[in-house]
């Protein structure tokens, strides 16, 4: 299997855009990769374990990603890859195209990529494009959205949360899929697999794609939540409001 993960800025609390508008600003935080592909690690590694079956994780982007692959083989993935490249020049079709790439060359070279798992979606841009885009490039099936997956002999089995509740997938393998946070718990490095994981030599790559952008005209902020405040008096004077709010909100019954 191939598991494919992005750098992406941490941004548990305020989200701030460069200058340009373009991208999240990172002075100020750290780096991650997204909730959804953290379950697409672990999804990998466990059908790894499960079928006796190795899982590599891949990146696209400058040499600082290979934190977050480091990061991905502590917690069970065998191998590394990483194509060097500027992340900011490629849009969700170049980036498919590379990782296309490197799939048919392992397949060329013996060792094919039966399953490959990504992100539904990256959590700076939220393209919820490059897993569709790489199905088409290699003419894979495809499915997105998937909360659970496991291979059984030559097929894949998976399962989502669709309009109706969950909807049950079945298709041959080689295949893609796309993973959203919350069908598998992933797991956090821990010391001993970081220092296994410091022995694991990233392989690094070139591609051949020439970068054709994203197409984007500027990223936009939703406009912030207005907050109000409700006084409702104080000490014991304060007590029938209290109660009066407890029973529109449910917590006392009329």
């Amino acid at each position: 299997m191939l598991v494919c993960v992005k750098r992406v800025p941490d941004i548990a609390g305020e989200v701030l855009l460069a200058e340009d508008a373009q991208s999240v600003d990172a002075r100020h935080v750290g780096y991650t990769v997204s909730p959804h592909e953290e379950c697409a690690v672990e999804m990998a590694t466990q059908i790894a374990a499960a079928t006796g079956g190795e899982a590599a994780v891949l990146s696209l982007g400058s040499a600082d990603a290979v934190e977050q692959l480091r990061n991905a083989l502590a917690v069970g993935c065998s191998g590394a890859l990483l194509i060097e490249a500027e992340a900011d020049r490629f849009g969700p079709g170049d980036v498919a195209a590379a990782i296309a790439e490197v799939v048919r060359e392992s397949e060329a070279a013996g060792a094919p990529y039966d399953l490959v798992l990504l992100g539904n979606d990256a959590a700076d841009t939220g393209d919820f494009q490059v897993g569709v885009r790489l199905a088409y490039a290699l003419a894979r099936p495809v499915l997105t959205g998937i909360s659970t997956c496991e291979v059984q002999g030559d097929r894949v089995l998976a399962r989502g949360e669709g309009p109706q509740g969950t909807e049950v997938f079945e298709l041959p393998l080689p295949a893609v899929v796309t993973v959203m946070e919350g069908g598998v718990t992933p797991r956090y490095p821990s010391i001993p697999g970081r220092m296994k994981a410091k022995r694991v030599s990233v392989e690094t790559l070139t591609t051949g794609v020439n970068p054709v952008g994203t197409g984007r005209v500027r990223l936009k902020l939703p406009p912030s939540r207005p907050s109000t405040v409700e006084i409702l008096g104080e000490g014991a004077e304060a007590a029938p409001a209290v109660v009066d709010l407890f029973t529109r909100i449910g917590v006392l019954a009329r």
